[in-house]
């Protein structure tokens, strides 16, 4: 979006330029002017340090090192270029470096910071009264780690990936500045692009449904894991030995005999199916959706082959079980 003057009823759009046409330098200058005035790109956050690089063994630096009001630790990077170059990726090694900060650290951390600027505060006093606390509640400090990347532009790669992470719950938000140029003037125009700012609560709202679903269909996945024979087996095992079992003692003579054993409507997509449409099932989704090996077929005397479903839930097996139980077949539940 083009900005403009406006002067004695005239609109006259102002020239886009860029950090380095003007000779401002990432760390020299736009670092240096955000960390005095950092809520443009960080609202509600406090800066507790400056090319912070207390970890062994390594050279990177974060930009700035901040805490929000809700005590998250927040990682800050600056970019002048054009896209943005890799700071995602960067950033979230930062982020995983000090998510491990404690309250103490971080005291210790601006007493470091205020040091090396001459400033003349206490450290302690400071983040108190920004979190509005009476005294440090360590249980309740850096329970997160939020990133802010600040740049010109940033790529599509980039914003991709930034919006992948954040529906997976890694909070990152996206501050392009963006430098015009009228007469002697340098304006920056400074906007969140991710989320963006007038639906960034219905954004948070999809999220945690999303979230919720999630987590919904890992509840539905059943992992129970079942003994018979001595053997421990899954539902879809377990439904081929009991069956093969049974055969054996029983030896039908054909599919009637079978199913009559085991009614085909324990299964909503049918227990037995002839191997010819099992087959063609499979190369047509590419997914064996049955038991398709030599010996995990059911053979009769007649030349028919039949091929057991092997796609077993939490509700078809509780009535396969329920019938095996009937025909005399022990099976327990394995504790987990």
């Amino acid at each position: 979006m083009a900005i403009y003057s406006f002067k004695n009823n005239e609109i006259n759009e102002v020239a886009v330029t860029t950090f380095n046409n003007e000779k401002i330098l990432e760390r020299k200058h736009l670092q240096a002017a955000l960390k005095n005035k950092i809520e443009v790109i960080a609202p509600n956050c406090m800066i507790i340090s400056e090319e912070f690089s207390e970890w062994p063994d390594s050279q990177r630096r974060i930009d700035l090192l901040a805490i929000d009001k809700s005590a998250n630790i927040v990682v800050i990077e600056l970019k002048r270029t054009e896209t943005g170059e890799l700071m995602e990726l960067q950033a979230i090694r930062y982020a995983a470096m000090v998510s491990t900060l404690t309250y103490k650290n971080c005291v210790e951390i601006l007493n470091k910071y205020y040091s090396k600027n001459s400033i003349a505060e206490n450290a302690e006093g400071k983040i108190l009264e920004f979190l509005g606390w009476d005294e440090p509640q360590e249980e309740n400090f850096a329970l997160d780690v939020r990133i802010i990347l600040a740049s010109s532009d940033f790529s599509k790669e980039l914003t991709t990936s930034v919006m992948w992470l954040n529906e997976r719950n890694i909070d990152i938000h996206c501050v392009r500045i963006i430098p015009y140029k009228n007469g002697d003037q340098i304006l920056i125009d400074i906007q969140q692009i991710i989320p963006l700012p007038e639906i960034e609560t219905y954004q948070v709202k999809i999220k945690q449904k999303i979230d919720e679903q999630r987590e919904s269909r890992k509840d539905l996945k059943d992992y129970t894991q079942y003994i018979f024979n001595e053997t421990i087996c899954n539902k879809r095992k377990l439904v081929l030995a009991v069956i093969k079992v049974w055969i054996i003692e029983n030896k039908p003579k054909n599919i009637e005999e079978l199913v009559k054993a085991f009614p085909q409507e324990i299964h909503s997509g049918g227990l037995f199916i002839p191997f010819k449409d099992a087959n063609e099932v499979y190369q047509r989704q590419g997914i064996a959706r049955h038991f398709l090996n030599d010996d995990e077929l059911v053979k009769f005397s007649d030349s028919q082959n039949y091929a057991i479903s092997n796609q077993w839930g939490k509700g078809n097996i509780e009535k396969f079980i329920t019938r095996a139980r009937e025909i005399g077949f022990e099976i327990e539940e394995k504790e987990s």
